[in-house]
């Protein structure tokens, strides 16, 4: 629901969440750039815009998957650069950059440009469990971090599987190691996220991250009205309006039922408490992906065994951290595994570049054998993989320029380029239906017969293989009206 939610409906309550006094609002990136153009038929950057002139005091933040972008493959480094550039010009003041291997190779550009421009970069820890994945693991990521000048530090918790006690570790550990401040962000599919909330500030968190209550619990975040009232008169009290808070929560609850039942967003199974998610592991967004994919192929008594076979694929691929791209990855080859009846009989693109090493470094070794299947005896890369890239600000093909306005609309073509098209056609035709609208009856009439005329035109031309121009020819005689209004129009004559 959240990534569906229209601009319209976040204007109305903006402001007033603006008084609250909150650290910063995630506001844009991730998912919501793609969702905009390929469902709702908004301009991302729009709406990015819109909602800074509404919030003046609180800073804006974005989701940033690192070399990815908000897109699901890795970007070369000029649309890394200008994707950065144009969003801090359009409103974002935080950057969370993340990578979803933790390989820090694929954040180094990202992070740079966010400091160039002056903004706050903060580097992000994808917290996972795996036998690779210790105290010791995160702590060489954070310095990793800490080495790229990253203003902050956030752990991303996107499962929901941080314990309380693995969070006083964690959050302490780098406290005294890194010194740089800490934000956690924990989903709730488990149900332990307050808990682990009120232990990591024992340790001296900086910063929780939370959703309003009609919008939160399940696989989303814990709701900030509960957490407020918990640390209320403690040493972490934030001082927040409870009744301001529970005024804009009304809000979203309206807003909630609006979207509910007519639009069926929300699926029941995604939002109740998963206590088997602290065995495989599958972050909320990642299985309502499984359930839309499931049902797609009426297969939804299958669901159990996709999620028992999502903990082997996981181990088998190295161990990589949930989350997007990779747990794509994982969830669909798993879907497949299941489907097909044989594993790894089926094998989409990504997977397989996920093994030559294109997304980046896995955490643990990929099972031998398992990447014999995948990729028998191709090479696999060890250096960075946007450094295989090509630029492509520069190569947008000049059929799609036509429909380029700006720098922004450059980038949304280079990230998604046939939804991009669509949403370029869509936006013309809704201006030309404007224009339309605003005419006279006669005017109305006239746009009409002339543009009855272009596609008369542009069809015989498209049915001609070699056509320079057409030339309608017509007797000579009585002066035909249009060319009448024409004459009149340069001299100036008026009926």
């Amino acid at each position: 629901m959240a990534t569906r939610m229209r601009t319209e409906s976040m204007l109305p309550i903006a402001q007033k969440i603006d008084r609250v006094g909150f650290h910063s609002l995630e506001v844009w990136g991730g998912a919501t750039f793609d969702v905009c153009i390929r469902y709702l038929s908004e301009d991302p950057w729009k709406r990015l815009r819109q909602l800074k002139k509404h919030i003046k005091k609180t800073p804006l933040q974005m989701l940033l998957r690192g070399q990815n972008l908000v897109g699901y493959r890795n970007y070369p480094d000029d649309v890394v650069k200008k994707f950065v550039e144009k969003a801090a010009e359009n409103g974002v003041d935080i950057f969370r950059v993340f990578d979803a291997l933790n390989d820090t190779r694929n954040l180094e550009t990202a992070i740079k440009a966010v400091k160039k421009i002056g903004k706050h970069a903060q580097g992000t820890i994808c917290y996972t469990i795996s036998p690779v994945h210790t105290i010791e693991h995160y702590l060489s990521i954070a310095k990793s971090l800490a080495q790229l000048n990253c203003d902050s530090v956030c752990i991303k918790d996107m499962a929901g599987m941080l314990s309380p006690k693995e969070a006083y570790e964690l959050v302490s550990a780098l406290k005294k190691e890194i010194g740089l401040p800490v934000q956690l962000h924990c989903h709730y599919t488990s149900g332990m996220a307050l808990m682990t909330y009120m232990r990591a500030c024992d340790a001296g968190v900086d910063i929780l991250d939370t959703a309003f209550s009609p919008l939160g619990g399940g696989t989303s975040q814990p709701p900030v009205e509960t957490l407020v009232a918990a640390l209320r008169n403690t040493p972490y009290d934030p001082g927040l309006d409870m009744e301001l808070l529970v005024d804009i929560a009304e809000y979203f609850k309206e807003l909630r039922q609006k979207y509910y039942d007519p639009i069926r967003l929300i699926d029941p199974i995604a939002e109740r408490l998963d206590t088997s998610i602290l065995v495989h592991q599958i972050p909320g967004g990642m299985f309502s992906n499984l359930i839309a994919q499931l049902r797609e192929q009426n297969a939804l008594d299958k669901l159990q065994d996709v999620l028992d076979e999502v903990p082997k694929v996981r181990r088998e691929l190295g161990y990589p951290p949930l989350v997007t791209p990779t747990s794509q990855i994982v969830g669909t080859q798993a879907v497949f595994n299941v489907l097909s009846g044989k594993r790894y009989g089926m094998v989409p693109k990504e997977v397989k570049d996920y093994v030559k090493g294109l997304y980046g470094r896995s955490p643990a070794p990929i099972d031998k054998e398992v990447k014999k299947k995948i990729i028998g005896d191709e090479e696999v890369i060890t250096r960075r993989p946007a450094d295989l890239l090509n630029p492509e600000l520069e190569a947008i093909p000049k059929e799609a320029k036509e429909f380029i306005e700006s720098e922004e609309d450059a980038l949304t073509y280079v990230l998604f380029p046939q939804t991009a098209m669509e949403f370029f056609k869509k936006r013309k035709l809704r201006r030309e239906e404007t224009v339309v609208s605003q005419l006279s009856p006669l005017e109305r009439q006239e746009f009409e017969e002339v543009t009855a005329v272009s596609t008369a035109i542009a069809e015989y031309l498209t049915s001609r293989s070699e056509v320079v121009a057409v030339i309608p020819a017509r007797r000579l005689g009585k002066t035909s009206p249009w060319s009448m209004a024409g004459r009149q129009e340069q001299m100036g004559v008026r009926g």
